[in-house]
This record gives structure tokens, sequence and C-alpha cells, in this order.
């Protein structure tokens, strides 16, 4: 193995995952209630020999590197801009917390997943549904109005006003630790083994929608930045490259 091939190999795999991440969160910096991601890199750890015959001794032979790996990828859980729109079933929350919507597979089992976006809309029953047509989950199920005609009003706290007589509340959740968060398409969130949930302190406005919390020109920098980054890791092999190839066609027929 050539070091220097094997580091700018890794490199390019680094950033090859580092602007594939940009990217995404590029394509949704329109997307209501995402939330971007970044990716960690770290070097490969010391390189260890077994002795032979004795496979239970590991000893340390140095730490030199070998390249960069992905550590791991994360989400920016920040909150993102408030856009009014007017629009009854239009919520946003201020603060922490999430809307719970419930959403079945392909045979038909339900599951709670979390969003941050509340562009919801009202269907012919009255019941409360997100872009996908997942129903919004409050205090006695799913969200529904008995006159969707009438006028509807949702208050800060969540509840849900028809004629001025309170039919629901929704209830938003939030949790201890959001590394137990796992993203479930672009905006939804799966709780794992391990979520522990607490009270939601955010506020619910109606008539908003939370914007995604992308920033487009730092997100267009930093892909400039990482094409400048796998530019370099492709010259460092060409270089090895043409080195290994004199070193073979003209020193070893010395």
């Amino acid at each position: 193995m050539v070091k220097g091939l094997y580091s700018a190999y890794t490199g390019l795999l680094s950033e090859q995952k580092r602007l594939d991440i940009v990217s995404n969160n590029v394509a949704n910096a329109a997307t209501v209630g995402y939330k971007k991601e970044g990716v960690t890199n770290q070097a490969f750890g010391e390189l260890l020999a077994i002795k032979t015959k004795d496979a239970s001794v590991d000893q340390s032979i140095g730490s030199m590197s070998l390249g960069t790996k992905l550590g791991e990828v994360y989400t920016n859980y920040d909150q993102g801009s408030l856009q009014e729109t007017g629009n009854t079933f239009d919520l946003a929350i201020s603060g922490k917390g999430f809307f719970q919507v419930a959403v079945a597979d392909k045979n038909g089992n339900e599951t709670t997943k979390y969003t941050r976006d509340g562009s919801f809309k009202l269907d012919s029953n009255g019941y409360l549904l997100d872009s996908d047509g997942n129903h919004l989950i409050g205090e006695n199920g799913y969200v529904q109005v008995p006159d969707t005609n009438g006028t509807i009003a949702i208050d800060d706290s969540g509840a849900v006003f028809c004629n001025n007589v309170q039919v629901d509340l929704i209830e938003l959740k939030d949790f201890e630790d959001y590394n137990y968060l796992k993203k479930y398409g672009n905006n939804l969130y799966d709780a794992v083994d391990g979520a522990a949930e607490k009270d939601a302190t955010g506020n619910v406005l109606q008539g908003y929608l939370e914007q995604s919390n992308v920033q487009t020109v730092e997100e267009m920098v930093n892909m400039i930045t990482i094409t400048r980054a796998y530019e370099t890791n492709q010259k460092v092999m060409n270089t090895m490259d043409s080195m290994l190839d004199k070193v073979v066609n003209q020193v070893g027929s010395i």
C-alpha cells in the first residue's frame, strides 16, 4: 500500500460525502421545517500489531495516520425563521417541541412521527392532515373539527376552537436528547430506543410556518471549500502516480 495514494483516496471519499450532505441541504433550503445536516471527519486511530502465535497481546507501533474517515452525520435543530402566511391551518412552533403525526406503512400499520413542518390542511371530514396526508395527533387522537365551514382558531397552547368551542388540544412533544431522533424522510423524525420524552416548552403560532434553517449562502461557500479540497486530493493522487511511474520506469531500469 502506498500511503500517499491511500490518504488522498480517503480524502476524496470524505469530501464526496460532505458534498452529498451539503447538496441535500441546498436542495431542501425551501422545505418547511427542514433541519440542516453536517458531517464530522476524524483521523484513523493508532496502528496495532499482533505478536506471532500470541493474538492476546496488541502492541502499538505508532500513530502514523493513514488518512481520514467519516465521523458522524449530525442534525442542527436550531429554529428556522418564522414566516407569516395568514393561512388558518399553517402552524409553527416557537421554541422547543414537535408536532405529532400518524404515519401508516404499506400494510396500514401506524406509527407516530415527529415534525416541525406545520403546513396542515383540513379534509372533507374535518381532520387536520399534513402535506403527505398523515393525521395530526391531539389530545383526543386525530385532530378533528366538527364543522368544516365554521370559524376555526388555534391558540398558542395548541387548543383548537371551532365556533368558539374548544374541540381538541394539539399535543407537542419534546425529548431530553435529540441524538435519539432518527430522520425519516426530509422533515419527519422517529424516536429510537432510549428516547426520553419531556414536556414541550414551545408555543403554537397560527398562520405561520417555520422555514428551513439552511443558510443558502453559507452552504454555497461550503460547497466551494469542499470542491477545492477534493481537487487538492486529486492533485496528490496524480503526483503520487507520476512519482511511481518514474520509480518503476526510470529508476528501476538503471
